[in-house]
């Protein structure tokens, strides 16, 4: 399994995928999954592209720091990346969690980041004491409380009940999250605030969101749209987990942003 130790000593998992010839496309995953959560996406995108996936930090085959995450961290765990597998710059398409580190990225690593593509996030997450009860939870009872909240949150209810099935794949990764990974995650979203940094980027943006996003909603995502110049905006009838919920859709969205 391919793994890269990063300068302060955290191995990260990692694949590439597609075309050797192709433009890199790196993708990153939201909090609570892992680089599986793009499984809908690949066929598409691994004729096209040369994908690079991981697991953040904390995260599915990832290792669990006991240091203390930030988002800074996230964004350089990127680029040492794209340094270990010889790419000098590279499309990025981020969900959530993976979304603000594409934003850092965009903002402090302008010249690693072609095109940007920032999915049901927002420069601001959450209050802190949102964020402070779901750590709580987590490190008294692990990940099982937070469950069906998470759920509810992720999928609408008629996604839930039609497709149960898509759902569990992303509740199985969400389960199996260690829990400290997903507490210093939370951490690390909790003390983000991007809003005054956000208009800096350059990079051609994409900002996709789900209509029905309880989480991070299409005002979140109008407030990137209106700060980055130039940006173009999707709607999927979707809640969190956009890529799941409205699949070819969003696959669509991606690659004609992508390909244009």
């Amino acid at each position: 399994m391919p793994h890269l130790t990063t300068d302060d000593g955290v191995k990260i998992f990692y694949r590439l995928d597609g075309k050797a010839d192709a433009p890199v496309l790196a993708m990153s995953n939201s909090l609570g999954t892992t680089h599986e959560m793009w499984a809908h996406q690949m066929p598409a995108l691994e004729t096209r592209f040369r994908v690079l996936r991981y697991d953040v930090r904390g995260h599915g085959q990832s290792a669990v720091p006991a240091q203390s995450y930030t988002v800074d961290r996230l964004g350089k765990d990127v680029v040492a990346l794209l340094d270990h597998v010889g790419v000098k710059r590279a499309h990025f398409c981020g969900l959530s969690m993976g979304g603000v580190t594409g934003m850092w990225l965009g903002r402090y690593a302008p010249d690693r980041v072609d095109r940007l593509v920032l999915c049901d996030t927002g420069a601001k997450i959450g209050t802190t004491e949102i964020w402070n009860q779901r750590i709580k939870a987590c490190r008294e009872g692990g990940m099982q409380p937070l469950m069906q909240g998470i759920m509810e949150r992720w999928f609408t209810p008629g996604f839930r009940q039609t497709a149960p099935q898509e759902v569990e794949k992303i509740a199985a990764q969400t389960r199996t999250t260690p829990a400290e990974g997903y507490a210093k995650s939370s951490e690390a979203l909790r003390d983000m605030d991007l809003r005054n940094e956000i208009a800096a980027i350059r990079a051609k943006t994409l900002v996709i969101c789900g209509a029905h996003d309880p989480a991070t909603t299409p005002a979140d995502a109008k407030f990137i749209v209106d700060k980055i110049q130039g940006a173009r905006y999707v709607e999927l009838p979707a809640a969190h987990i956009s890529n799941v919920e409205a699949a070819d859709r969003f696959t669509k969205a991606l690659v004609d942003f992508l390909t244009a």
